[in-house]
């Protein structure tokens, strides 16, 4: 079990930031990962893993005026 945003989210091997952004259904342009805390790029989410344990927050950055 993963925690998404605070809420429990199934685990699943090989699960990494570009498929969970898939399965959330995660599309906005501007987003803002953090797994542990730690930011991860845009570039990394097809190579970042998440583990069974970890704490990820996914932030929709939105802009206005």
């Amino acid at each position: 079990m993963i925690k998404v945003n605070g809420r429990d989210f199934e685990w699943e091997d090989g699960l990494t930031v570009e498929k969970l952004l898939e399965k959330k259904r995660y599309t906005y342009p501007k987003i803002i990962v953090r797994i542990n805390e730690k930011l991860i790029l845009k570039e990394q989410y097809r190579s970042t893993s998440i583990y069974d344990g970890d704490d990820v927050k996914v932030i929709h950055l939105l802009a206005g005026g």
